[in-house]
């Protein structure tokens, strides 16, 4: 999916994070934050998609985290003043163990740079990116180790 990692440093931030695939075919996406020059935050995304995910009810990620808790992030073709809107939900890892975490789409909440927009929904049939983010104001190592990301819960069709 030609993934992509953008650090806080697009506006002005240190933290910095690395995208390594390993040879069990899973990403491992580690770094360090930083807290300085009003930072906090790192992410990796995939590149622009064109997904039509309304007839599931949500994203389930097969992680093994640090303990921390990040973000599975989703972009629409939703805007804020002009800008792209982020649709996203938490999910908390257990420090070295492989979980499975569900996100249900409808616990996926808009925000623009931090501020919620609870009127903006997500339209599941409109996704263009995915994205796992920490922003947890944390200054510290981190890690998390992913598996898949995937959707489950096919939902029956209206007649």
């Amino acid at each position: 999916m030609n993934w992509q990692v953008v650090n806080d440093g697009v506006m002005g931030g240190l933290s910095e994070g690395k995208l390594t695939p390993s040879q069990a075919g899973t990403m491992l996406f580690s770094g360090m934050l930083s807290l300085e020059n009003n930072g906090g935050f790192s992410t990796f995304r995939s590149s622009d998609l064109k997904l039509d995910l309304s007839n599931h009810l949500g994203l389930l990620l097969r992680v093994k985290g640090d303990g921390r808790t990040y973000q599975v992030r989703l972009a629409t073709d939703a805007l804020f003043r002009g800008m792209e809107v982020s649709f996203a939900a938490e999910f908390a890892t257990e420090k070295g163990q492989w979980i499975e975490v569900k996100a249900p789409f409808a616990d996926f909440k808009g925000s623009f740079r931090g501020l919620d927009l609870p009127e903006v929904r997500l339209d599941t049939s409109k996704v263009r990116r995915v994205s796992i983010l920490l922003g947890d104001k944390k200054q510290a190592p981190f890690q998390v180790e992913l598996d898949f990301i995937r959707t489950y819960g096919a939902t029956s069709t209206k007649r």
